[in-house]
């Protein structure tokens, strides 16, 4: 457990430290600080609440939940990443599937009470080689589709009043900015989501931020240094 921590009141998040508590890890590529899924589930559920994180990748999310006396269900698509997640959540009892996050079959309508999620952002990072339902590995085309039926399957799931909360970041290509961010947000308003809050997190600690500030500097364009927590309600 983090003893020094505070939950954040604003909108603007920022952890230097990654946090390393309990069986936290940073060893798995682009898997997000616990500080955020703590923060969410803290403020966005209660204890004995079921908490659903669909792109589960090593855990952190389910680590969280577990230790704020939630009950949760993690899924993903990639058998590696549901390994990891076995190894690292200590609550042995927690529900881990192998899911796509377009269709959760066997997770029945209106039966969640928090999604808590950091999807893969198109062709950022690549988690496996061949994996046809893994959108990680989609141009942004089939990316924004891919998220249509995300939020789709998560308005279908959650219960009314509760809430779904997606860490999404933006890309660039040719010199141009991708607002992934905001194109997801506006597709999950598209669905039946109200927009509660967006919650700018800082970005720290990525290793190959020296390699591009040279090239940044060289062809004129400002490093990403932020993502973006979409917090929406099924009202």
């Amino acid at each position: 457990m983090e003893n020094n921590f505070k939950l954040e009141t604003n909108t603007i998040w920022s952890f230097p430290k990654r946090g390393n508590w309990a069986s936290h890890k940073g060893d798995y590529r682009g898997n997000w600080s616990p500080y955020v899924p703590k923060n969410v589930i803290l403020r966005y559920s209660k204890k004995g609440d079921l908490v659903l994180d669909q792109f589960v990748g090593s855990g952190t999310t389910l680590i969280e939940a577990d230790a704020a006396n939630r009950r949760c269900i993690g899924c993903d698509i990639n058998e590696k990443a549901l390994a990891i997640s076995r190894q690292r959540v200590p609550n042995k009892s927690i529900i881990l599937l192998k899911r796509d996050a377009r269709t959760l079959i066997g997770i029945e309508d209106n039966s969640i009470d928090l999604i808590c999620t950091h999807p893969p952002y198109a062709g950022i990072i690549k988690y496996s080689k061949d994996i046809k339902e893994d959108i990680s590995l989609m141009d942004i085309n089939n990316f924004y589709i891919a998220m249509e039926k995300v939020a789709e399957e998560c308005f279908r799931v959650l219960k009314r009043g509760k809430y779904c909360a997606i860490l999404m970041g933006d890309t660039r290509q040719k010199g141009y900015i991708v607002p992934l961010g905001f194109n997801v947000m506006n597709i999950f308003i598209k669905k039946g989501f109200k927009l509660k809050e967006i919650v700018i997190k800082e970005q720290h600690n990525c290793k190959s931020t020296d390699y591009w500030a040279k090239i940044s500097a060289e062809r004129n364009f400002l490093l990403i240094a932020h993502e973006y927590l979409l917090v929406f309600h099924k009202a």
